[in-house]
């Protein structure tokens, strides 16, 4: 598998299906850290509590001994399809690198079901509790052996029948409701069976049953951050990138007296680089000597690139390490002036890090959720990284017109539309706050506004239309929102490990003209829907009904382009509704 599948496809705790055989992907300490380069990104580091540096996964070379990333094998119960028997894997005798019975030489197939809990808990699922279910107080002596049937013509719960020598018999059906698990007393066994010592903990979560290959039994929890100037370039990215932060004042004379032409490309010179090491250590040692240090937020580091995305960072020749090239583009700016753009910014170069920080299972969690139900990747205390990827791209900057925006962000009928939705977005809160003993205050909050909603929503429409204009599919293309008081923009680029990542076809997008003509067309597209008048009249739609006029058929995009998980959406904020057409931010296109 690639690199970047480590940080969101399969990353640490995942599931992997290889064959006929399921794996579960070990902790950061089975790693071998010797094969994954570092990765320095001093600002998304600050974000994340004991975190200093993050790590490419290890790739090693095919010929190499060394081991890469290790996976243990999960769940433990298969099935034979020959003899029927169910039972743990080392119970069938396999021949060595071989998944097969012993008994009967078929093939044999993992566990179809496990349990998981909001935690990141995860077991097999209790076959020989559920097959004597209603036999009375079962104390584990039946002694008798297990055999999995599936009858009927079709893979539905009530065929798969688990049967016991002792003459017991179930049928699967029901076994993905929680309160049948509770009436049987079955609980969380708070196993982590990724972690070296497979420990298990005391859980208060109820657990779930799930199919093995359901997307819900592993989401993971990546932050991210751009690279922006100052940090990214010059004296900053000499000090980071050659490691000179821990470094004494005498080896970095010697460093900066050994290497005069990089100091040089970095426009730097030994007293730049001493004075920089120095305010360092100050800021680390302020945040130790603090009892409560400040943390910084993932907010915060939104506002700082909003800031250099608007200043932007012209490209300079000889410059050593600049990733962040953000220019204006040239021509008249009155086409997007008339749609309520205030300015667009051509991002010619960027660099993105991405890094997995947890990861949860079952419904995807909010940001407030994830943080109490964030499972680790590891169980040791001396790591102090996480795995990463780093990519380059580039993309097309835009602000929406302050003054427009005001405006539109005061009329009744805006608001009244999007309040539906934080209404929706609220009893959802509410409902897991109620579930959670962690939640016990049962507060919550909801981030949608008006101005989230439309910018999410604008992107998602300019995403769509670039992905039939521009060539690049839209799994290519992220967004990248900047919403708050002082905010008011979206950065719309492609950061892709493959050739997809940086041709420039993006950056040709956002020239005045092109850009004009691009919203457009995406407005007209947007304007009607294959599903619609039901898509435009829903008063609910997508995962927990936090959508309005949203669907696969207009407004959403592949999980990969989209950071709120398709949620917040509604087209017509953008277009407006035959009724109610003052709720159109942008005007009428013919």
């Amino acid at each position: 598998m690639r690199r970047s599948q480590l940080i969101t496809t399969y990353g640490v705790g995942s599931l992997i299906a290889i064959d006929n055989e399921s794996f579960i992907v070990a902790g950061l300490e089975s790693w071998d850290a010797s094969q994954a380069p570092e990765i320095h990104e001093r600002r998304l580091a600050a974000v994340i509590d004991g975190i200093d540096f993050f790590r490419l996964p290890p790739a090693p070379e095919p010929d190499d001994a060394h081991d890469g990333v290790r996976v243990r094998r999960f769940p433990d119960f298969y099935s034979c399809p020959g003899c029927r028997a169910l039972q743990p894997f080392r119970g069938f005798n396999s021949p060595p690198k071989k998944a097969m019975c012993g008994e009967c030489d078929e093939e044999i197939v993992p566990s179809r079901f496990v349990l998981a809990c909001e935690d990141g808990h995860i077991d097999d699922f209790p076959y020989r509790k559920w097959v004597h279910r209603g036999k009375g107080e079962f104390s584990g002596s039946c002694g008798g052996t297990l055999s999995l049937h599936s009858g009927g013509a079709s893979a539905s719960l009530r065929s798969v029948v688990v049967e016991c020598s002792c003459g017991a018999r179930s049928s699967m059906e029901g076994a993905f409701r929680r309160k049948v698990l509770r009436e049987l007393g079955i609980q969380c066994s708070g196993r982590s069976p990724w972690l070296t010592a497979d420990k298990r903990t005391a859980c208060e979560q109820s657990p779930r049953t799930m199919q093995r290959g359901s997307s819900s039994v592993w989401h993971p929890i990546v932050n991210s951050a751009l690279s922006i100037p100052p940090f990214s370039e010059g004296v900053h990215a000499l000090v980071e990138r050659k490691k000179l932060i821990d470094a004494p004042d005498e080896v970095i004379r010697w460093f900066c007296e050994t290497n005069g032409p990089m100091l040089r490309q970095a426009n730097a010179t030994l007293e730049d680089v001493l004075r920089l090491v120095h305010e360092l250590h100050a800021e680390r040692e302020r945040a130790d000597d603090a009892e409560e240090a400040p943390r910084v937020s993932q907010g915060s580091l939104r506002v700082q690139e909003y800031r250099s995305l608007r200043a932007g960072s012209r490209e300079r020749a000889g410059a050593a390490w600049q990733t962040f090239v953000c220019e204006p583009p040239e021509g008249d700016l009155g086409p997007i002036h008339e749609l309520g753009i205030g300015d667009s910014m051509l991002v010619k170069r960027l660099r993105e890090v991405r890094a997995l920080r947890a990861f949860t299972r079952g419904p995807i969690p909010d940001d407030d959720d994830a943080e109490l139900r964030h499972a680790p990747l590891h169980s040791s205390t001396d790591i102090n990284w996480l795995p990463a990827i780093e990519v380059s791209g580039e993309g097309v900057f835009l602000r929406l017109a302050v003054d427009r925006l005001l405006d539109w962000e005061k009329r009744t009928a805006v608001r009244e539309r999007v309040d539906t939705i934080r209404d929706n977005h609220l009893r959802v809160l509410r409902e897991r706050a109620t579930r959670d003993p962690k939640k016990s205050d049962g507060r919550v909050e909801s981030p949608v506004t008006p101005r989230l909603v439309l910018l999410h929503t604008l992107a998602h429409v300019l995403i769509n239309e670039w992905s039939l204009d521009g060539g690049y599919p839209a799994a290519a293309l992220r967004e990248r929102l900047y919403s708050g008081q002082d905010m008011a923009g979206i950065l719309l680029y492609t950061a892709t490990s493959d050739s997809a990542g940086s041709l420039g076809g993006v950056v040709a997008q956002g020239e005045p003209a092109r850009l004009a003509e691009a919203v457009r067309s995406a407005l007209l597209r947007a304007s009607w829907c294959s599903n619609d008048p039901l898509c435009m009249e829903s008063k609910g739609s997508g995962v927990e009904s936090v959508n309005l006029a949203a669907c696969h058929a207009c407004v959403l995009l592949p999980e990969t382009s989209c950071e709120n998980n398709n949620c917040f959406l509604d087209r017509a904020l953008l277009v407006g509704t035959p009724t109610e057409p003052d709720l159109a931010y942008l005007p009428p296109m013919t």
